[in-house]
């Protein structure tokens, strides 16, 4: 649940990330729509990973099939934008509907390989379809102005962000959290375990496809090896876990702690980056598995004992 004091902050930091576009420089205002847009992916993976406990590969699919649904009313049809995106979010529902009734049904590692498998079976998929411009892609109209896409991805990830607030403190949230916990006794105790999936699925699919359909206006292109990127569904699960899956804000923090220091090691040590930046993922799990949220709302009881619990729960 969120507190009052946490209210108070996430609106004094919206309201402080609205007005960056005015005073921070284009370099600044392209991280931060990144930044945004990958905090949004991490929310929406929150929905179905974070709180009913399924680990879903699956949510780059949506992302990029909500970013192929933008392009393709835009450019083989000449639409709109706002018509675009709502196309390919539609699309996303759609698929996430289509995908969940059966996959939903396996449980733990299978179902992480079969939602990691249908990236692979999409990007085969869309290479062969010539509404999708088969292995080119396709390439939408260009609109400058990257202000523009900073506000819509902020919007976009309050939006994501109050919906978890809603699934927190709801009967719908509960029974997500159950499901987590051991889904056969939330069947028993009179849980709809189907349907509550089922919709946590469409939710994240919802939200990520919006994301999927931005990223793609915004920089004008799309293909189908980067539109289903596998490696961004490990992004986004990392970032979730890092900062605290299940939270409220711990999606947040982890993607943007982790997109500075990425963007940082990059910048001043390039080709050691990625190696810096596996190492602080590692380290962070072991000593804090639950995240960055747990680590601040346990330790100043706990002190260094904290890890000390983890280092032995891990056998270090």
């Amino acid at each position: 649940m969120m507190r009052p004091i946490g209210s108070i902050a996430f609106v004094a930091m919206l309201l402080a990330l609205v007005f960056v576009p005015w005073l921070a420089p284009p370099a600044l205002i392209q991280f931060g729509t990144t930044t945004l847009l990958l905090a949004t992916l991490a929310q929406s993976w929150n929905i179905i990973g974070g709180y009913a406990g399924y680990a879903s590969f699956g949510n780059s699919v949506f992302y990029g099939i909500g970013g192929y649904g933008t392009a393709i009313a835009m450019v083989q049809f000449g639409q709109p934008f706002g018509v675009g995106i709502l196309v390919g979010a539609v699309l996303g529902v759609i698929f996430a509907l289509l995908l969940g009734l059966p996959v939903l049904r396996l449980r733990g590692h299978y179902f992480a390989i079969a939602t990691l498998a249908l990236a692979e079976a999409m990007t085969g998929v869309v290479s062969n379809l010539d509404i999708a411009g088969r292995n080119i892609g396709l390439v939408l109209p260009l609109r400058k102005g990257d202000a523009f896409f900073y506000e819509l991805s902020l919007g976009l990830l309050a939006l994501a962000t109050l919906t978890v607030f809603w699934i927190s403190r709801s009967r719908f949230g509960f029974g997500l959290i159950a499901i987590r916990e051991d889904e056969d006794a939330a069947g028993v105790m009179g849980v709809n375990t189907t349907l509550y999936k089922a919709l946590a699925f469409l939710l994240a699919g919802f939200f990520s496809a919006l994301a999927g359909g931005i990223h793609a206006y915004w920089i004008t292109f799309i293909d189908p090896v980067s539109a289903f990127d596998i490696t961004l569904n490990v992004m986004m699960i990392i970032m979730a876990i890092f900062g605290g899956a299940g939270t409220i804000f711990g999606p947040l923090v982890g993607a943007i702690l982790l997109a500075s220091i990425s963007e940082l090691l990059a910048t001043e040590i390039t080709g050691m980056a990625s190696l810096f930046f596996g190492l602080v993922i590692v380290v962070a799990v072991v000593f804090m598995p639950r995240g960055l949220t747990d680590l601040t709302r346990r330790f100043p009881g706990l002190g260094w004992r904290y890890f000390r619990e983890n280092l032995r729960l891990h056998r270090l």
